[in-house]
């Protein structure tokens, strides 16, 4: 059922109230007994609605997700909320204060914009998806501050707002779309309206090519919680410009443009840089802040002698070094006593669920161990050690 307007009507939401948090395994049930008083039809898309709504309190908090609108796509291709928030909060510091969101979605950044106090005109071509952007907007009480039109972004007059803000469409029929020139609208396109405008800010995915950013943009990438959720293109900020910003904070790294770091030996610990650094290609920025270098002149971990605090990378203590030994490994744990081990891996094929099965088939004692498959000057290398501490 793509039609929200019969989830908008008294009926409609009386029964999403009425099937709020049902279960997956309780849904059969509590449909036969609604369908008694309500339209099956009915029924059947506020549980949908209702199941959407689960899915992105991840994302969007319960608070907000309870009041929400979704399709299935908006889920899983909308802003989560606290990059939204932070993207909103920069655009208010740089004295934006109106914003044409193209391909707004269900809504998610025009929602955080607008909490920001920024006028936002939403534009969406497809008129679900339109639709839940404009039930939301009346749903959180931001509709004087959000226009949601139902339109093709590529025809709509953005003269007369402070900056744009796109979000191409990344998913096709068959999956993630890594071109993006196959983008909707193509990247080339919304470069373009950037340029066009006094100031703009391009949501892309954070694995593109760093020859693909056009002089003209600065270009950020995002993690939240660890997790790279996406890379920005920012035009009328500082052309050529680099950054990681990490939330929450937010704590951003700016780069300085440094060489590669030299590959050293392994030292006493050893440093994994946020995901966002290692796509930033700002890994030589955060070893030279902490004076270390490289295990292998391909691997995006960083060795020192010495342990220093830095919000960018998570640093561990190493005590044994070994060449790849699935039995090897399986003697040390046993004789260390593991209880509890995590594998991380760069630079191996091995997968560490595999191997955490073939090492430890069963907990050897209470100690807990970090293991790193990875390289060492080119060759396939463990690193054990754990969680570094003051």
């Amino acid at each position: 059922m793509n039609d929200l307007a019969p989830l908008l009507t008294p009926e409609g939401r009386a029964l999403l109230d009425a099937v709020r948090g049902t279960a997956p395994a309780d849904e059969l049930a509590v449909a036969t007994r609604l369908r008694r008083d309500h339209p099956a039809e009915l029924v059947s898309a506020a549980l949908g609605q209702a199941r959407l709504r689960q899915r992105a309190e991840a994302k969007f908090g319960a608070e907000d997700a309870r009041r929400m609108f979704f399709t299935p796509n908006g889920v899983e291709q909308s802003t989560r909320a606290s990059v939204a928030a932070y993207r909103a909060e920069r655009m208010k510091n740089l004295g934006i204060t109106s914003v044409a969101d193209l391909c707004c979605g269900i809504g998610g950044d025009a929602i955080a914009l607008a909490r920001a106090g920024i006028r936002v005109l939403a534009v969406d071509r497809d008129a679900p998806t339109a639709a839940a952007a404009r039930a939301n907007a009346e749903a959180l009480g931001l509709a004087g501050l959000i226009d949601v039109r139902e339109a093709d972004v590529t025809e709509v007059d953005t003269a007369g707002f402070d900056a744009v803000f796109v979000d191409p469409a990344r998913r096709g029929g068959r999956g993630r779309i890594f071109d993006p020139e196959a983008y909707s609208p193509p990247l080339s396109w919304a470069i373009g309206a950037a340029l066009a405008a006094p100031r703009a800010a391009l949501k892309i995915a954070p694995g593109v090519p760093h020859e693909a950013i056009p002089a003209e943009a600065e270009a950020e990438w995002i993690s939240d919680g660890g997790d790279v959720k996406e890379a920005v293109l920012w035009f009328g900020t500082e052309p050529g410009a680099v950054r990681a910003t990490l939330l929450p904070g937010p704590r951003t790294l700016l780069g300085t443009g440094l060489p590669n770091p030299q590959v050293r030996p392994v030292g006493r610990y050893l440093y994994e840089p946020d995901g966002a650094v290692v796509r930033a290609h700002l890994v030589a920025d955060v070893a030279a802040a902490l004076d270390g270098g490289l295990i292998d002149g391909t691997i995006a971990y960083v060795t020192a002698d010495t342990l220093r605090p830095t919000p960018y990378a998570t640093a561990y203590e190493i005590t044994d070094r070994l060449p790849f030994n699935v039995k090897k490994l399986k003697a040390l744990l046993r004789e260390r006593e593991v209880g509890i081990l995590t594998v991380k891996k760069r630079g191996s094929a091995v997968e560490p669920e595999e191997l955490r099965r073939k090492v430890l088939p069963r907990p050897q004692g209470s100690r807990a161990v970090t293991v790193f498959l990875t390289r060492v000057a080119g060759a396939p290398t463990m690193l054990i050690g754990g969680p570094a501490t003051a």
